[in-house]
């Protein structure tokens, strides 16, 4: 990125200001960085957890595989899901709050007795899907703010604040020369004046 500036005072304090504030930023920058990265992992493993736990209920109600073709499916939905928004590292993320089911009601004389139980396995397992995928969700979020939050402090430590210092350092080289510049001309003008002087002075 070519920073524009121009051989002068004002662009010069323009340009210290800019490098400035980029420096204050760029330690507040990186800690959001560290602590997103960190939350990212924790997101991953906590989806992972929810994910084995969701594998590991549907192992063990295996055996019951055979019986789930005499369960009425319409017999529970999910009519809502509840989800609250969560600060994480500054991120807002999801987070899962509550689960409405709706429970057509059966007569449990006439249905067999492991019917309540079936409600119940269904409810755990429905919890685990939603949270695992609230939990994707989450992790996906604080991914994409933290490769955004890479790239903005890659852009100051790599590419802004070096480019600001070496325009900071063209322009006072370049005042530097011009007011050396200016003392010499000023010691020819005086020297050459005070020789015209001298040569008047002898002509007289």
């Amino acid at each position: 990125m070519a920073i524009k500036f121009q051989y002068n005072k004002t662009s010069l304090n323009n340009l210290g200001k800019q490098l400035k504030m980029r420096q204050n930023a760029l330690p507040t920058l990186q800690n959001k960085e560290s602590a997103l990265r960190l939350e990212v992992r924790k997101a991953k493993a906590e989806s992972e957890r929810v994910v084995n736990e969701l594998e590991a209920s549907m192992q063990r109600y295996d055996y019951l595989a055979a019986l789930w073709n005499e369960f009425d499916p319409g017999l529970i939905a999910i009519t809502d899901v509840d989800l609250v928004t969560v600060k994480v590292a500054g991120v807002k993320t999801p987070a899962l709050k509550e689960i409405h089911y709706e429970l057509r009601p059966f007569n449990a004389f006439v249905k067999p007795a492991w019917y309540a139980d079936g409600v119940a396995i269904l409810k755990e397992l429905t919890r685990l899907g939603i949270e695992s995928e609230v939990l994707l969700e989450k992790s996906r979020i604080l991914e994409f703010q933290r490769k955004k939050t890479t790239q903005k402090v890659n852009l100051y430590e790599k590419v802004q604040i070096p480019g600001y210092k070496e325009a900071i350092r063209k322009i006072k080289r370049y005042m530097e020369d011009e007011e050396n510049l200016s003392k010499a001309s000023s010691k020819i003008v005086k020297s050459r004046h005070a020789a015209e002087e001298q040569a008047q002075e002898e002509a007289v």
